[in-house]
């Protein structure tokens, strides 16, 4: 049975997460009355002829243009066509789900005056999983992947019903709907706000959160094949550093390798970095996650919406400011993309010690009879190639700036091309661990038949043996890479 979630209050990033996975959304009966209260509002602004912006004056440098009465529906209409200036591939299903549900929930605060038939067609659309096709690129902030779903609404564009193509009109033909006449203020409020970075942003938590799971587990079998430091991850040592993250790492470290008879006799007094330093690395990574996801939650908590409306209809007010400005999410997805590509730079330098015979112990790139055969050596070059893309992609989008609008917007934030990259990043992070885990899972068989594993690291090892052989050249190993990715994909190790 779907799980459908019901908007009381803000939402949080796991909610959106949920919806962008499947799950229905739905609103309460006094979240509801709260959109309508707020269109009544607007509805007032337009009889008493207050102005505000986008509501009866053009957009962006043409603010202070007044729109006559009689064409304010059509600078709604004409803010989603002109807008709609996005290129590119289609974002995938989920994140564009996550999108919607950001976009819905901002509505929801009750600030924006969009008409509650304009949300129930949203929410119709998406409980029905037909999903507007939103170009990826394109946009320094939100406009043009908004449009591609007010679009849908005004029964123009694409979207997709599972892998069948529909038009605008026969989208919501499918949900029981007209194309829709976009009122004062609704085209604005269409493509406004900060939910497409915000939505993608909820995503890339969920994202990372699982792959920290595997990191660490990840990181415990490459340990066990090579580390022997006595008591690396004890926990009254990993306690004297202040970090929440450490410790959790830490922790979950001891827990992989308990009773591993491979760490039983010391014989270094030191391992190398990139085996030691687990629980700093990932543990700071986990750290800065926090702080995003904090932030994520304010902003979905947030009216990001400009302008905003208040008051009562007998005395309405219009609030011009710049609540749609993404400074706080830029900067949260550019700090997320960093520790997200860190984890990746300390997975590839253990896939490193795992091939490279020079250090490792074992047969040069685990392969059994190398030379005939090159095993796992350009398994480390593809590794070491997506942290190189990591590298590029994690250089901050919210440093970007630009000018557009003939000045009147002359600062640009780019938080939804930062939540972009974090989801790319992400991509590699999750095929460099999976990389890492079948080079640990083969590093295995190449030790001492004696040295059995810790009971956590045996169960994982057999549960990738029961889905991917041991790799002996006989098969393109990128086929492996990918059986290994939706490994990860199912349930937690």
């Amino acid at each position: 049975m779907t799980k459908t979630i019901t908007i009381h209050g803000p939402l949080t990033w796991r909610e959106i997460a949920a919806v962008a996975d499947g799950a229905h959304l739905a609103l309460a009966e006094p979240t509801r009355q709260r959109i309508i209260d707020a269109r009544l509002i607007v509805d007032a602004l337009v009889e008493r002829g207050i102005r505000g912006y986008g509501i009866n004056t053009g957009v962006g440098a043409l603010c202070d243009v007044v729109i006559s009465r009689e064409n304010q529906q059509g600078l709604s209409r004409n803010i989603i066509l002109s807008h709609a200036c996005g290129v590119g591939d289609p974002l995938a299903r989920a994140e564009a789900r996550a999108v919607m549900a950001a976009q819905i929930a901002n509505f929801a605060h009750g600030y924006s005056g969009v008409r509650i038939e304009t949300v129930e067609a949203l929410l119709a659309l998406l409980n029905a999983d037909i999903i507007p096709l939103i170009p990826s690129r394109g946009s320094v902030g939100y406009l043009t992947h908004a449009a591609a779903i007010g679009l849908v609404l005004i029964g123009h564009g694409t979207a997709m019903r599972g892998a069948e193509k529909l038009s605008g009109r026969e989208a919501l033909a499918r949900v029981g709907l007209k194309p829709l006449r976009l009122h004062a203020k609704e085209g604005l409020s269409l493509v406004n706000g900060t939910p497409c970075a915000t939505g993608q942003a909820a995503l890339a938590l969920a994202r990372m959160e699982r792959l920290f799971v595997w990191a660490d587990a990840a990181a415990a079998m490459t340990y066990e094949n090579l580390g022997s430091q006595a008591e690396a991850f004890a926990e009254g040592p990993l306690a004297l550093r202040q970090s929440p993250g450490l410790q959790a790492v830490g922790k979950h470290l001891r827990d992989w390798l308990a009773e591993s008879p491979m760490l039983a006799e010391t014989t270094r007094t030191q391992d190398p970095l990139s085996l030691r330093a687990v629980p700093q690395v990932h543990g700071a990574a986990r750290d800065a996650f926090a702080q995003v996801a904090e932030i994520v939650d304010r902003e979905l908590s947030s009216v990001t919406d400009n302008p905003a409306v208040s008051g009562a209809p007998e005395a309405p007010r219009v609030h011009s400011q710049a609540h749609a400005v993404g400074a706080a999410l830029g900067l949260a997805m550019d700090s997320l993309a960093v520790a997200a590509a860190e984890v990746a730079a300390i997975s590839e330098r253990r896939i490193d010690r795992l091939v490279n015979p020079l250090v490792s112990g074992l047969p040069a790139f685990l392969a059994d009879d190398s030379g005939v055969s090159s095993g796992f050596m350009i398994a480390q070059y593809t590794a070491a190639a997506l942290v190189a893309e990591n590298r590029r992609l994690a250089a901050p989008a919210s440093l970007d700036g630009g000018i557009t609008s003939a000045l009147q917007e002359d600062i640009l934030t780019h938080a939804t091309p930062a939540a972009w990259k974090v989801l790319s990043i992400l991509d590699n992070l999750e095929r460099i661990l999976a990389i890492e885990l079948l080079a640990a899972t083969q590093a295995y068989e190449m030790q001492p038949s004696s040295r059995g594993r810790a009971p956590r690291t045996d169960a994982l090892y057999g549960r990738i043996r029961g889905a991917i052989s041991t790799y002996t050249d006989d098969r393109p190993m990128n086929e492996d890479f990918d059986r290994m990715c939706n490994l990860m994909r199912g349930v937690a190790p």
